[in-house]
């Protein structure tokens, strides 16, 4: 059996245990997920039965490459016909079949149309059920989150090389980017969110780190003008202010995340007080990760720690701007299930992959903080992430 026939079986499985007759999976990497193949089109899995691939583009890639049944979509008007052909136990056994689909990121229009052609479906929302299945991650899955970790590693220990004082952020972060390429980081970091994009990375030296931004995230950085308003921009590194490197990777669709903390000469009595809080918290967490902790207990835990050291207004951005999270799942998006967050009843299993990344933000001299991904395990946790801890100081030359 498949690993993605297994993931369409959990699938089923969560249909029937909700009395749901099927499964319109609409999103491309959902569909990625289950089939292996990323074209255009609607995988339809039945409560029971095999599932059926109908493709609008390219119907011949999508044969070479998915596990499951490939089928030509053709028009889109006849789809709900096609549906009732290929499913009868679907949608004859019952006048009103119940069907799931992606309600987080299916747009309106397009649910409008779905609706308009099966119109005695009632419609129920499945987006937790497959994120919770891609919660836990397959070996094969785990294999290449490594992969890209490594590329991280090796692409910013090699870039190291050429930060100099009176560098951009862009121009340094170009040469990371060209490493990570040459090592088969596809250029994108997928993230489900809605009206949320990601960059690369982000190497954001001082304030321009600090500046708030749309990006759900504790620094955006400034970016490169209003209409791509978060990343590395044109500011020029200078001694002694922090440089908040927070790099991804995505190899074969996975993804790593992580934050280092760098500085040509030192940093400031403040700002070194706050890193080393950043990996204490980071610590304390590492404490927790096991099956059975509660996601939302790592979040109060790292808030604790942060109001201890008088440092919780700086905690994972400033003022009305701070995140209420501590980290998030990856896999084939950077923000997957499960959140570290207040709310999230979710218990740590086996599988899980979570970066943890506690920051501090200061918006008159920059941001610090650390992140790295884990696995987690039986018994604790793997950290996959392998670069050197610790603030990284460069010598001025």
């Amino acid at each position: 059996m498949s690993q993605y026939t297994t993931r369409q079986n959990k699938l089923q499985q969560k249909l029937k245990d909700n009395q749901l007759d099927g499964f319109l999976v609409t999103q491309n990497v959902d569909i990625f997920y289950l089939t292996g193949s990323m074209q255009t089109g609607y995988l339809f899995i039945p409560v029971k039965g095999e599932a059926v691939f109908y493709v609008r583009r390219s119907v011949q890639r999508a044969q070479e490459e998915s596990s499951c049944i490939v089928k030509a979509l053709g028009s889109f008007r006849n789809f709900g016909e096609t549906l009732k052909t290929d499913f009868p136990q679907v949608f004859e056994s019952k006048h009103e079949p119940i069907l799931a689909t992606e309600f987080d990121v299916l747009p309106i229009q397009i649910f409008n149309r779905i609706q308009s052609i099966m119109p005695h479906v009632k419609w129920n929302d499945g987006s937790v059920f497959i994120r919770e299945i891609r919660m836990i991650k397959s070996p094969d899955e785990i294999s290449k989150i490594k992969i890209a970790a490594n590329a991280v590693n090796q692409a910013l220990e090699t870039a190291l090389g050429k930060l100099k004082v009176g560098i951009s952020e862009v121009e340094w972060m170009s040469e990371i980017e060209y490493s990570l390429r040459l090592q088969g980081h596809v250029g994108l970091m997928r993230m489900r969110g809605f009206n949320q994009e990601l960059v690369t990375g982000m190497v954001a030296a001082g304030i321009s780190a600090a500046k708030p931004t749309y990006f759900d995230g504790p620094a955006g950085g400034e970016g490169l003008s209003p209409a791509s308003p978060q990343g590395s921009g044109k500011n020029i590194i200078e001694k002694n202010v922090p440089i908040l490197v927070d790099l991804g990777c995505c190899i074969d669709g996975y993804v790593i995340d992580q934050t280092r903390t760098v500085v040509i000469g030192e940093l400031s009595e403040e700002l070194v007080n706050a890193y080393q809080t950043s990996e204490q918290i980071l610590k304390s967490t590492e404490t927790l990760l096991k099956p059975g902790t509660i996601c939302e207990d790592l979040y109060f835990n790292a808030v604790r720690l942060a109001e201890e050291a008088k440092l919780h207004e700086h905690f994972m951005g400033y003022g009305a701007d701070q995140v209420k999270f501590l980290g998030h799942g990856i896999g084939l998006e950077i923000d997957e299930y499960p959140v570290l967050a207040k709310g999230f009843k979710y218990e740590l299993q086996p599988g899980m992959v979570i970066a943890v990344e506690p920051k501090f933000t200061f918006p008159e001299s920059g941001v610090v903080g650390i992140e790295d991904t884990y696995l987690i395990t039986e018994d604790g946790f793997e950290k996959l992430s392998i670069t050197r801890d610790g603030v990284i100081r460069i010598r001025e030359n």
